[in-house]
């Protein structure tokens, strides 16, 4: 029996009965509790695995606000109209249907001592394991003349759903001949090819439907994920089209104005039609709440995915500072199964087995020319560790291309399928 300091609250007396007493779990139940927060990659996996694969002796509550779950990985595709929204959205009836308690409210609070979850709408839920899974917030103040109050007109459509058809919205709606741009974010940042899909994917839509259309993309990065891939495809398809501005020529002075639809480069002034605005990432703002970041992530241990600053709550994802793994959908997935494996066993005694991660990610550039990378990890005492990686190869033919996209396509199936059922 893991033992806190809670057990020995009160006499002697009745600390020995405490000992001497079936064990009870969160809300006084017999039954063992997992909460999880945020119901994407990471968390809709580690609930809807906890919950099958214990075969009803864990409860497991999962917190999330939206009754309809947009992935924002396979949004890009969306942009560039080869996707629809309605193809993005997932709903939670499955995973309800299997047995998780699915409470759409938002968490605004942990209290890690009473080990209660707090919900917007009243009330808290008690646990006994907490698994955070919030994806991403933004840093404050990272683009000079943007904030939150700014994402209407200047979206950041890094999260999925309503930014991202407002994005679509604005390129749609774009003067013949306009311009639009993109501010890209600093490492680490939410799926590292993730802006340049999107370059490439707006570049498909304006080819097809405002050809005369420029794209500036602002970049306080001096290189990039798959940069050399992006930029044999953006000139074998999108010639002219495409000026990426590097931190060497000032991609990383910034600053916008959202109210005369201005980017300023290192000081030059250029008129914009849409501006895509991705600021620099940090945790989920549950993860801070409950005190288990350093400012901007939250660091976990490698072999389970429990946080460094409590060992009854593990946080998945992009919220997480793990090592080597990108922030990507995959990554999410991979280690929620990880995680869901090690909590069933803390709380069941069912066998744990070693902590193994891996994660593709898979862009597309034009119709049917897809690229990829992606690599394997282990868990080690100090982080999760790259093993061994791949990455496509510029100048593959055609056939080959296609055949990557295609590969991507079963994946979002499949992963997508995993998460809801």
């Amino acid at each position: 029996m893991k033992l806190n300091r809670r057990i020995f609250m009160g006499t002697g007396i009745a600390a020995a009965a405490t000992l001497a007493a079936p064990m009870v779990h969160a809300d006084g139940h017999a039954k063992p509790r997992v909460v999880v927060v945020g119901g994407g990659a990471g968390g809709a996996t580690a609930a809807r695995y906890i919950a099958k694969d214990s075969k009803g002796a864990i409860d497991v509550v999962l917190i999330e606000p939206s009754r309809m779950y947009y992935t924002c990985f396979f949004s890009n595709l969306y942009l560039g109209g080869i996707k629809t929204i309605d193809d993005l959205g997932h709903s939670y009836g499955t995973i309800a249907a299997e047995g998780v308690n699915v409470v759409h409210d938002w968490a605004v609070g942990v209290d890690r001592d009473a080990k209660t979850v707090a919900l917007a709408g009243g009330g808290s839920v008690p646990y006994d394991k907490l698994i955070l899974s919030p994806g991403i917030d933004f840093v404050e103040g990272a683009v000079a003349g943007w904030d939150l109050s700014s994402q209407n007109a200047m979206p950041h459509a890094y999260k999925g759903g309503s930014q991202t058809e407002l994005l679509k919205a604005q390129l749609a709606a774009m003067p013949q001949g306009g311009t639009f741009a993109m501010v890209a974010p600093p490492n680490p940042y939410r799926c590292p090819p993730g802006p340049y899909e999107r370059v490439s994917m707006v570049a498909h839509f304006l080819k097809a439907n405002n050809p005369t259309a420029k794209i500036i993309v602002a970049d306080p990065k001096p290189k990039f994920s798959k940069m050399a891939l992006f930029q044999e495809g953006w000139a074998d398809h999108y010639e002219g089209m495409i000026d990426w501005i590097g931190e060497d020529f000032g991609g990383g002075d910034v600053v916008v104005d959202p109210n005369a639809m201005t980017l300023s480069i290192d000081g030059e002034v250029t008129k914009v039609d849409v501006c895509n605005v991705i600021p620099a990432m940090k945790a989920g703002r549950i993860a801070e709440l409950a005190g288990v970041t350093d400012g901007n992530w939250a660091p976990v241990n490698a072999a389970d995915m429990s946080s460094k600053a409590d060992a009854d709550i593990y946080v998945l994802g992009d919220s997480s500072q793990q090592g080597d793994m990108p922030k990507s959908g995959f990554s999410a997935n991979s280690q929620a199964k990880v995680c869901a494996n090690a909590v069933r066993g803390a709380l069941t005694g069912s066998k744990v087995f070693p902590a193994k991660f891996s994660n593709t990610c898979w862009s597309l550039i034009d119709t049917d020319n897809g690229v990829k990378v992606g690599a394997t990890y282990e868990a080690t005492d100090e982080k999760i560790s790259k093993v061994d990686g791949f990455i496509s190869a510029t100048g593959e033919s055609a056939e080959l291309r296609k055949a990557t996209y295609e590969e991507s396509e079963g994946w979002y199936a499949g992963i997508t399928a995993d998460m809801f059922g």
